[in-house]
């Protein structure tokens, strides 16, 4: 028991923001993206090497990001040596803009700038902690005391900008500020630090600042931050309001990797945007390479149930789920509609490069859509609804055997084992159709021959009429010991395509006690796949049906 040890902490205080604004407002556009390389590199066990970093890079590159954090280059020789090559060696585009991050610490910001010597376009983002509890437990001092410290930063920022620049004129310095553990920070403090900063950085409509407004360890439910956000940006003077709450930049990182719980997720926030309409300026069509550079360089794991990019999350294992699936791609392809109209997808796997995994898997959980959906859309293979009960009820005892997920290749030789390979106790030997229709008749006149093995026994001569090759052959079949067998119903279609294509029949009959059978026959003829099938529903339906496992598959003759 965890008994009363919820009582040591303090709840969030929300702040008093009565007419907020931002719950009635609409994301329809997409912000300014940064990816975080640099956190996203510094709470790596083992932090990139320069070839994996410089991959990664190229990645962020290809994605669409035109702001990368590419590190903290005061931090380390290391972190230095990495931002002067992608200086030095001509991998920044002309139209992406760096950014190095560094404490409001003079000889950081002094190492800094000597990093950034050169580059083309680069955004200066410096910090420090402003929280309540950052300045009684590290700083020791008061509000005023941590301004100063960031007042002092700028003025030497701004100072060592307007070196930089006589030194390289083409160079283009912007600046950024981050009251870090602003949402542990009084709004009004927040507030009074930032409008500081722009003073000292002489920030004006036509030389913009970017302030990051982090929520560094979170306090709140994210409705708390968003209250937070929009009262900053109400107080903040000229300042317009964007997405939302008022955000029009969003940094963080592939995958949500940072320290402790991570960063926020730019993948997950892209991708739902897509959802709902929105561009949102950045490529991820071909997410699973964009996860193998990820985890390849980075040693981390995207989780199976990591939005879009996990393993699992396109994967239906419960029945309804399967079916509403199932029925919502019919749906699509039935009605011709323009939009992505599938239930429990919100998104067509298809957009990010997941077209050939499968959405639907089976365990015990799964229902009858979920082996229709599998055999359609892997194989090719579209049972009439009627026969889906039947052999779901086939794969859920198999399922339930095993003990354990069915793959599609294991559902497919169960229909095989269970429709495909019932080769007896009947056989049609051989047979012969000839037809004949007159000018006035309205129907062709059918004469059906062969003969039917049953057995070890000797074959025994068939024949019927009627007025298709199906009815004629039911007819031949109605003067025999079978004849109790009820014709209810068949559909086919084909399963390859060309002018040598084969066509499957699916074969509905009642027995002479009223159950429901099913049979399947494969054939170039759809006649004689459908006469196949006939004989597939008797034999399946008699005591001593012989099966043989070793069959031919699908695509060749029983």
């Amino acid at each position: 028991m965890m008994n009363q040890g919820y009582k040591k902490y303090k709840p969030f205080t929300p702040i008093d923001l009565p007419d907020r604004q931002w719950p009635n407002r609409v994301i329809d556009h997409a912000p300014i993206w940064c990816s975080d390389l640099r956190d996203g590199n510094q709470a790596l066990v083992d932090p990139m090497n320069l070839e994996e970093k410089l991959e990664y890079f190229k990645t962020l590159i290809a994605v669409g990001f035109k702001e990368i954090e590419v590190g903290f280059p005061s931090a380390s020789e290391t972190e230095y040596e990495i931002l002067r090559t992608l200086i030095d060696g001509h991998y920044i585009p002309d139209d992406v803009t760096i950014q190095v991050l560094v404490q409001a610490r003079p000889h950081l910001i002094k190492k800094t700038f000597e990093a950034i010597d050169g580059a083309k376009n680069v955004i200066v983002h410096f910090y420090n902690s402003t929280s309540t509890l950052q300045r009684k437990v590290v700083f020791k001092t008061d509000m005023d005391g941590v301004i100063q410290i960031a007042v002092d930063g700028a003025r030497l920022i701004y100072a060592l900008t307007e070196e930089e620049k006589k030194r390289h004129p083409e160079m283009n310095i912007r600046f950024e500020y981050s009251p870090e553990s602003f949402t542990g920070t009084e709004m009004d403090n927040a507030v009074e630090i930032c409008r500081r900063v722009m003073e000292e950085l002489h920030i004006t409509k036509e030389n913009p600042i970017i302030l990051n407004l982090p929520s560094t360890v979170e306090g709140s439910s994210p409705n708390g931050y968003a209250d937070q956000i929009e009262y900053f940006c109400r107080h903040l003077p000229n300042r317009d309001a964007a997405l939302m709450a008022g955000a029009d930049r969003v940094e963080g990182t592939l995958f949500g990797n940072g320290e402790r719980t991570g960063n926020v997720d730019v993948v997950t926030l892209a991708l739902n945007m897509w959802t709902q309409g929105v561009d949102p300026e950045l490529d991820f069509h071909n997410i699973n390479e964009i996860k193998e550079v990820y985890e390849r360089c980075t040693k981390m794991q995207v989780p199976p149930r990591q939005p879009y990019a996990g393993e699992l999350v396109f994967t239906a294992f419960s029945g309804s789920h399967q079916d509403a699936i199932n029925k919502g791609k019919i749906y699509m392809e039935e009605s011709g509609t323009p939009y992505w109209e599938i239930p429990y997808l919100p998104i067509d796997p298809a957009d990010v490069g997941r077209e050939y995994e499968p959405i639907i898997r089976i365990n015990s959980q799964s229902g009858k859509g979920g082996t229709a959906f599998i055999l359609a859309n892997n194989y090719g293979i579209k049972m009439p609804k009627s026969m889906h009960p039947e052999f779901s009820a086939v794969v859920q005892k198999a399922c339930d055997e095993k003990g354990k997920e069915l793959k599609a290749e294991e559902v497919f030789d169960l229909f095989q084992q269970e429709y495909r390979n019932v080769c007896g106790p009947y056989r049609l030997v051989n047979y012969k159709i000839s037809e004949e229709k007159n000018e006035q008749d309205d129907l062709t006149h059918v004469h059906f021959s062969g003969e039917l093995k049953y057995k070890d026994n000797a074959p025994v001569q068939i024949e019927g009429n009627g007025n298709g090759p199906v009815a004629a052959f039911c007819d031949a079949m109605n003067q025999t010991e079978v004849a109790s067998y009820q014709f209810v119903d068949y559909s086919e279609h084909a399963i390859s395509v060309g002018s040598d294509s084969k066509a499957i029949s699916y074969i509905h009959l009642k027995n002479p006690e009223g159950k429901d059978i099913f049979g399947i026959g494969v054939s170039h003829n759809i006649g004689y796949a459908s006469m196949k099938g006939i004989i597939c529903a008797i034999n399946r339906d008699q005591a001593d049906t012989m099966r043989d496992d070793t069959m031919p598959g699908i695509f060749e003759v029983c």
